[in-house]
């Protein structure tokens, strides 16, 4: 199983590696109890070659590869597209994602257009001093929702400003025990195959989008290419969604696509 962390505190010994690496440890022990060994691979996002989206809309009509900063975007892109399980880790600042995870979304945006992490299992973490963590946890699934993931859950822990390694351990081992086991399940038994009701509706608002796109947009011969313009089409990816599931999601994603400008 290879899992790829995306940790976006600068903070190398900060509140949120801490909670990642407790969670990176939990991940380990299940995979050895499991007779499935697990294969981490960590990005602190804030110290990488990253530079700020330009609003230029190259990705989205050149390509990806045509951005012009030219830097370790599509390398972190290779990363998640090998990878099994991602975990996405921001602290909250001032009631969001921190900055370097909210460029990394950003940059990421052409993903929005041609939804390409779908089939990839990913788990939300959140730290924070002492607010709530809702709205940045809805920040991060909308973003991976719309780019296709499978989330297999989140969860948020306060932290105060500089909690002790020793006291996230003592306080939260639990709750991040019963959160590792929850994403090693999820990418281990592969649900993503069996997409959320949410998920399904996301496809549909997509695929009537970018079907009545410009027919000679990047976008419109992406979705053609991979068959998603097709009517049949349901999902990304083959799944086990049942009629029950799918047909209410083809009639609310085609409700919501016509609020979509």
């Amino acid at each position: 199983m290879k899992i790829l962390t995306l940790m976006s505190s600068f903070r190398k010994h900060g509140n949120t590696a801490h909670v990642v690496e407790l969670f990176h440890q939990e991940l380990k022990s299940l995979g050895e109890q499991n007779g499935e060994p697990v294969e981490i691979e960590m990005l602190q996002v804030g110290h990488m070659d990253l530079g700020l989206c330009r609003g230029c809309r190259a990705c989205f009509d050149l390509g990806e590869e045509k951005c012009p900063l030219q830097d370790e975007l599509l390398a972190v892109k290779d990363k998640i597209l090998a990878a099994d399980g991602i975990l996405a880790a921001s602290p909250l600042y001032v009631d969001d994602v921190n900055g370097i995870m909210k460029n990394l979304i950003d940059r990421l945006a052409h993903v929005c257009h041609r939804p390409q992490f779908a089939g990839k299992t990913v788990y939300l973490l959140a730290t924070s001093g002492g607010s709530p963590a809702g709205h940045t946890l809805r920040t991060l699934s909308t973003a991976w929702l719309t780019w296709g993931a499978h989330l297999a859950g989140s969860a948020s822990f306060m932290t105060g400003a500089k909690m002790p390694p020793d006291e996230i351990s003592e306080r939260y081992q639990e709750k991040i025990a019963r959160s590792a086991g929850k994403f090693f399940r999820a990418v281990n038994q592969e649900r993503y195959k069996n997409p959320s009701f949410i998920n399904l509706v996301v496809f549909r608002t997509q695929q009537r989008a970018w079907s009545n796109a410009p027919q000679d947009s990047l976008d419109y011969q992406y979705w053609k290419k991979q068959g998603w313009t097709d009517a049949q089409c349901s999902y990304y990816i083959p799944h086990q969604a049942g009629i029950l599931k799918t047909g209410p999601a083809k009639g609310v994603g085609w409700f919501l696509s016509l609020f979509m400008g």
